[in-house]
């Protein structure tokens, strides 16, 4: 893999590393009450005790990566094979198809995110749910 793409890919996971999903208060009385600054601070507390109740933010994500990686990889190279046979080279076409294909696997796995890991959501949301908070989803 030439440097810049990997170099590229490294930046894009780093990037993807970062983002996290938040639960998304619904504006319900209690919420309106409290005030912006005491939801974030209520969800952050319930974000701590998660943690410390051993309940993993990410989970599972990077197998699921992984396994989208994988995925993409021999669908790549089962495509780049039919192409390649075509135009007259089968094995280079393969290759080229799964290094596509796993690079679109994993990209899209990075970018599309998911939710977070189900122990720590349910975790979370149960927290908020018994301080008066009503999570309409999670961003």
């Amino acid at each position: 893999m030439p440097r810049k793409t990997f170099a590229l890919a490294l930046a894009c996971c780093a990037l993807a590393g970062c983002a996290s999903n938040r639960p998304v208060v619904y504006p319900n009385a209690h919420a309106r009450s409290v005030g912006q600054a005491r939801i974030e601070a209520d969800i952050a507390d319930c974000e701590r005790l998660a943690r410390a109740a051993g309940a993993s933010p990410q989970g599972g994500q990077a197998a699921d990566a992984a396994r989208d990686t994988v995925k993409g990889g021999a669908l790549g190279a089962a495509t780049g094979a039919v192409g390649g046979a075509i135009a007259g080279s089968a094995g280079r076409g393969a290759a080229i198809g799964a290094a596509s294909g796993a690079t679109a696997g994993l990209l899209n796995r990075l970018f599309t995110g998911g939710t977070p890991n189900p122990a720590y959501r349910n975790f979370v949301q149960r927290c908020l749910g018994e301080r008066g908070y009503d999570i309409s989803g999670w961003n």
